[in-house]
């Protein structure tokens, strides 16, 4: 097993090919990303001078490092390994769900080979080149595939294709199984116990001051051990960000670490205590996607200081004005829901308040001068959040086309990542479901979120008559609670822009114009 450090023109020349998003990362390149590939690498049976040259001029040519390790195999013919790609900042495993092409198939380059789950969504992937799938190394359902794994061999050949029968890379031999006689550790005196000591939360800055980058599930993980990222050191992600792996081989080498794990989890019985529910159950396994929710969200609530303003809007005229849109654009085959308006109210007032429309950045606050607001989508997998771009300069119709087309790939699984990374703002609204107010996570890193509640209609006094006495009459509410960071927004801001949202609302042709 070799690793190299090769340039990109070497590359070509040893006719390896790597995920366009790769070569970015690694080697600086102007290169378009594309998302859609595998990452792949030829491998011949007389590469060895080839191999220890490239190796000796690595140390003075601008380089590339693979992000896995180049193999030898005199006995096989000229093959691709395909590997698996990160499609996505903060992936770090991914699941096959789906092979599209069987072994002995050919092969066309751009066609979908595999489709992949990923933190977020199942992408479905192409391609580079065209060749014969001789082995497929990963099963559908295959799950926690770390990134650089290989996933599936690719020949030119189809006569080379029986070759790879029974291939097995070497990085999947099953480590032997420890000896059955071997005693086992003995049992520690008993010690006193002590305070449980509250882990503290791993930093995000160095000790000199410089930024620590690092995936949200490594900080997670490393708060609960207690590991200061600055110890790690280096991480193995692009461009040296700290992740999962990184923390817990660090956490294997340092014993004190462990000692002080043991400790905690001795001196806190009481979380040892709780008592699962001892009926019937059904144990179902976490997707990569319901795993990321869980630790984004936990992240969220613990780290984020959340503060959550509540408004009531009148929305008697919003429901009128969308009647009479929705007759005007019948023949055009558009239908405007409340939810259309609710997108739009809040993409103008984030741009009305541009304090809001911002992000903590550790050291400083970035202010967009952009508006990309996230509608909360409710899929099978988990909620995903979509993106509709610059909603604060799409109509009402433009908004209403956006969002039910993204809303019907989020529920296949066929969103693509820049349809649901990034954004400034989320809406979720379960007003549908007969909610009427509730309280939202934040997700980072906005600063803010809107729980939208359902209308209802109640008793208000309208005005008086001619006597002075009140005079009652029904009408349309609907409650909303914006849930913001405090890092980010103060509460006289959070106000501002609920005042602005409202305006919106409850005067709807202000949005038209």
């Amino acid at each position: 097993m070799i690793g190299l450090r090769i340039s990109t023109s070497k590359i070509q020349r040893m006719r390896c090919r790597l995920h366009r998003a790769q070569i970015c990362q690694y080697s600086k390149a102007p290169l378009a990303s594309n998302t859609g590939h595998f990452m792949h690498h030829r491998i011949t049976g007389s590469s060895s001078r080839t191999l220890h040259r490239f190796a000796a001029e690595s140390k003075r040519l601008p380089s590339l490092q693979f992000g896995n390790s180049v193999r030898r195999f005199s006995s096989l013919p000229d093959h691709e390994v395909l590997t698996m790609p990160a499609l996505s900042p903060t992936m770090e495993v991914g699941t096959i769900s789906k092979w599209q092409v069987a072994e002995g198939d050919f092969i066309e380059s751009g066609s979908v080979i595999a489709d992949v789950e990923t933190d977020k969504a199942v992408v479905a992937f192409e391609a580079v080149d065209e060749g014969y799938l001789a082995k497929v190394l990963q099963a559908e359902g295959t799950a926690d595939i770390a990134i650089g794994t290989p996933v599936a061999i690719l020949v030119e050949d189809k006569e080379n294709v029986a070759a790879f029968k029974d291939y097995m890379p070497e990085d999947s031999a099953a480590p032997a199984a420890a000896p059955a006689s071997e005693p086992a550790a003995p049992a520690p005196e008993p010690v006193a116990a002590a305070p449980a000591a509250t882990p503290a939360p791993a930093s995000a800055v160095g000790a000199s001051g410089e930024r620590i980058f690092a995936s949200p599930l490594a900080r997670s993980v490393a708060a609960e051990l207690g590991i200061e990222l600055s110890q790690v050191g280096a991480g193995s992600g692009p461009e040296g960000r700290i992740v999962k792996s990184d923390i817990d081989r660090y956490a294997a080498s340092a014993p004190a670490v462990q000692q002080a794990t043991v400790a905690t989890a001795a001196a806190a019985p009481a979380q040892a205590a709780f008592a699962a529910a001892s009926g019937p159950s059904q144990d179902v396994p976490l997707s990569n996607m319901r795993q990321t929710i869980a630790s984004r969200l936990t992240t969220a609530k613990r780290e984020v200081p959340h503060y959550y303003l509540t408004i009531t809007c009148n929305v008697d005229a919003l429901v009128n004005t969308r009647a009479e849109l929705n007759e005007r654009l019948e023949k055009d085959g558009v239908k405007l829901s409340v939810n259309d308006f609710i997108v739009k109210a809040s993409a103008l007032s984030m741009a009305k308040v541009p304090e809001v429309n911002s992000s903590f950045m550790d050291t400083f606050i970035r202010q967009y001068d952009y508006v990309d607001v996230c509608v909360a989508v409710a899929t099978p997998g988990g909620l995903i959040t979509p993106i509709i771009p610059d909603a604060d300069r799409l109509g009402l119709a433009g908004i209403s086309t956006k969002v039910k087309e993204l809303a019907t790939k989020a529920k296949e699984g066929g969103l693509q990542p820049h349809e649901y990374q990034g954004g400034t703002f989320t809406i979720s609204n379960l007003g549908m479901f007969g909610v009427d107010h509730f309280s939202a996570i934040i997700n980072p890193p906005q600063a803010a979120i809107l729980a939208v509640g359902g209308a209802e209609t109640k008793i208000v006094q309208s005005g008086t008559d001619d006597e002075g006495k009140p005079v009652y009459s029904t009408s349309k509410t609907m409650t909303v609670t914006l849930s913001c960071d405090h890092r980010v927004v103060d509460g006289a801001v959070g106000a501002q822009w609920l005042q602005a949202f409202k305006g919106y609302i409850e005067d709807p042709m202000r949005m038209l114009l």
